[in-house]
Order: structure tokens, then sequence, then C-alpha cells
């Protein structure tokens, strides 16, 4: 894992926290994604739409890779998220065989960043200060969606 991101890093980054702050604004959960190719054109955008669009599978991550369309590329491209990719999103980018990705924060969620570097997968942890009180902000005033998002069960009423 590195912590040194190139100029094309810190592009699809501020690209995927841009995502992040519409779907807050839309009432959705603060996550967004980017795709940028090796000569530093982002190719996609997408955030987190779970809550608009009632669809489970709609993160960040898998929006953006959505969007990219049907691509032959994908070996050259960079993922950026602002927070670390759940299961369901790391097997995406592994599908694809994205080489490279770019997380904006891990303290509020650690996703499968194993998996990624099982797959040899190269990792930039930004720690990005945005991101990470982004997603504070989030997690204290809708502790409910957060807990959806992330599969947490809800509390059983008391006895």
């Amino acid at each position: 894992m590195s912590h040194t991101l190139t100029t094309h890093d810190r592009l699809a980054l501020d690209a995927a926290y841009e995502q992040a702050r519409a779907g807050r604004d839309e009432g959705g959960i603060p996550i967004g994604s980017a795709l940028i190719d090796p000569q530093g054109r982002i190719v996609a955008r997408g955030h987190n739409l779970r809550v608009q669009t009632g669809d489970p599978t709609a993160h960040a991550e898998t929006a953006c890779i959505r969007s990219a369309g049907r691509r032959r590329d994908w070996h050259t491209l960079t993922l950026a998220s602002t927070l670390s990719p759940c299961a369901m999103c790391t097997g995406a980018a592994v599908l694809h065989r994205i080489p490279r990705v770019v997380i904006g924060e891990h303290e509020t969620f650690l996703g499968r960043e194993d998996w990624l570097a099982a797959e040899g997968v190269q990792i930039v942890l930004a720690e990005d200060p945005r991101c990470v009180q982004l997603m504070r902000t989030f997690i204290a005033q809708r502790p409910d969606l957060w807990n959806e998002d992330i599969g947490v069960p809800p509390e059983p009423p008391p006895a």
C-alpha cells in the first residue's frame, strides 16, 4: 500500500469527492468514485445512489463502472473512491482487472483492501481529511442509513 498520490490520483480523488458531495446533497450516502485513464482524463464518475434509486447494488464504485460503459481498457485505468471499497465493489474492480485503486480513507470503514492486495491491485491510501470528515458527519447524523448501507441489521426492539 502506498500513500503517495500522483497528479492523476489527486484529479481522480477530487472528482470522486465532488461525486460524494453530490450524493450527500441528493439525500443519499456521501460516497463517490471516478475512473481515470493513464493520460489523466476522467472517463467516468459515480456516486452512491442506493437511497435515490432503491437499488441496493448502486454503490459509488459500481455506479461509476456502469457509467463507464463497455470498455476494453479497464486494465489501464485507476479507480478512485472516497471510501474503502466494500466486497461488492472490490469484486467489480477485480472482475474488470482494474490495476490501481486510490482510496480516500478507511478510518470510518475498512472494506476489502485485503482482497484487492491479494489480486495484485496497487492500493494508494490518500488518508484525505475531506473524505474522513464527510463520512464522520454523515455517520453521526444518519447512523440508521449508514448501517443499512453496510448491511448491519437493525437493533431489536426493547423487550
